[in-house]
């Protein structure tokens, strides 16, 4: 069992990372918006800063906090005897699921813009996306999309 617990670690904490960042990319389209119209304004970027977007895991939360319960649990186990191996069995778990939880919530973060946008309508409006491209201050833009569906491209 001694020998399991690292692959069983090194195999959730690789899971807990499988958060599914790809739609805050402004280079990647849903299944519902490929073959549809899009609208198109354009703009110039006048405030450009680096944010994080918290990503939801997949699992939604299971992978880090349940695993992390099972490798605290297990080590928790290792320690002393009787109701003083329960105790620490019951702590481990408590404490490797709140570990779990952090590492998960840790590894669903991607680096992204925040630009705020001076169209040109006059209308100044902010965009949020995975910063996968460079974008400056003082850059044309096209804005893709509306509402809640907008993506940022070079002009």
């Amino acid at each position: 069992m001694k020998r399991l617990l690292p692959v069983l670690a090194i195999g959730i904490l690789t899971l807990a990372g499988c958060a599914n960042t790809a739609p805050y990319s402004g280079n990647v389209y849903s299944g519902n918006q490929a073959k549809s119209a899009q609208t198109v304004t354009f703009g110039t970027i006048t405030a450009l800063r680096q944010v994080q977007i918290q990503a939801d895991s997949r699992a939604g939360g299971l992978l880090g906090s349940g695993g992390g319960a099972v490798i605290g649990g297990l080590l928790g186990n290792q320690v002393g005897g009787g109701s003083g191996r329960q105790l620490a069995t019951v702590a481990g778990a408590i404490g490797g699921a709140v570990a779990g939880t952090k590492v998960e919530e840790s590894t669903n973060r991607i680096t992204a813009w925040e630009m705020e946008i001076r169209q040109d309508n006059g209308r100044n409006v902010v965009v949020v996306q995975k910063a996968d491209q460079n974008f400056q201050v003082g850059q044309r833009v096209r804005l893709i999309g509306s509402g809640s569906s907008v993506s940022v491209a070079p002009y």
